[in-house]
């Protein structure tokens, strides 16, 4: 008797509880929401699970405080960790080292909870700092890279290709374009790899207006903290479940995911942002672009941002601590 997908969400937040609406929307799998809050992942998923008969989905929707319901899960989003906040007193916000310890200790615990229950699971990592967090879940579960990725590149490429289309009035879907690199300032959105509906980015919008579209992408995140007074969601939860589609249903898309490289792109043993296929293995092969000195350039600083904040985490190569 076949069973259903199951998908785990570990965080009941705006992010969190928006991806387990989309799954629900797409019909991804059944789906277990966890949050340490009391009432809030039940009350989510109840409510959700209420949606059901107006929009059409036939799932098994849970919410829990614990870790057992998520047993044998085949995928799991993390999304656990708190952000930078300003101190109501001095002004001034959590450091970055603050930030990678308090959150390496809450997505350490969560991970070691989903791999012993679900050791065949491909995980998602969401939590900041993104790249960070990627290798800190590697460590902790133990788990093959092919099953560890961090979601950024599809979300920062989302709101790199809402910027094009609203640039030249044409529909989201002719663009075609990516994003590499680690998830922050030092992103890499790539116009020679850019076009629209086959042609040429460079050929449809002047240099300096690729280039504020570029430094919009860069603090798109930021803008809409600027407007809401804290951070968006209905994009990371889009782009988290993006990537569980192509994974629970084997689709083998090309999306650009942080992942751990083994040499590609002149890296190892370093997530980092690049064109990953995407399939029931997880990570199933990165997929190598030819760049530019320029490109390259850009890279290699997003790489050695990345390589600042895991110099910060406490494991030797691969191993927990």
């Amino acid at each position: 008797m076949s069973r259903r997908n199951k998908i785990t969400i570990v965080g009941a937040g705006n992010v969190g509880a928006t991806a387990a609406h989309w799954a629900a929307q797409k019909h991804l799998g059944d789906i277990v929401l966890v949050d340490i809050a009391q009432g809030v992942p039940q009350g989510k998923a109840l409510d959700l699970a209420e949606a059901a008969p107006v929009m059409g989905f036939d799932l098994k929707l849970v919410g829990t405080n614990g870790y057992d319901e998520t047993a044998d899960s085949d995928v799991v989003v993390i999304t656990a960790g708190v952000p930078r906040k300003k101190d109501p007193v001095t002004g001034k916000f959590t450091s970055r080292d603050e930030l990678v310890e308090i959150n390496r200790k809450i997505v350490g615990g969560v991970t070691r909870e989903i791999a012993s229950r679900s050791p065949n699971a491909v995980l998602i990592c969401v939590s900041n700092p993104l790249d960070a967090m990627c290798h800190v879940m590697y460590a902790e579960s133990g788990f093959p890279k092919e099953r560890v990725i961090g979601m950024a590149g599809v979300l920062d490429t989302a709101r790199y290709k809402y910027f094009i289309s609203e640039a030249l009035n044409v529909s989201v879907d002719d663009i075609h374009g990516m994003v590499l690199g680690g998830h922050g300032d030092t992103m890499v959105p790539l116009p020679s790899h850019t076009s629209v509906a086959g042609i040429p980015l460079t050929e449809l919008l002047p240099q300096d207006k690729i280039d504020a579209i570029i430094q919009r992408t860069r603090g798109g995140g930021g803008e809409i903290v600027g407007l809401l007074g804290y951070s968006g969601y209905y994009a990371p939860a889009a782009a988290s479940v993006a990537m569980v589609e192509a994974i629970v249903r084997d689709r083998k898309r090309v999306l650009p995911c942080a992942a751990l490289l083994s040499g590609e792109y002149g890296y190892k043993d370093l997530f980092i942002g690049v064109p990953c296929v995407l399939g029931k293995g997880g990570v199933e092969k990165v997929i190598e672009m030819k760049l530019g000195d320029k490109e390259k350039g850009m890279l290699e600083v997003s790489a050695n941002a990345v390589r600042e904040l895991v110099a910060l985490l406490p494991y030797g190569k691969g191993q927990a601590t």
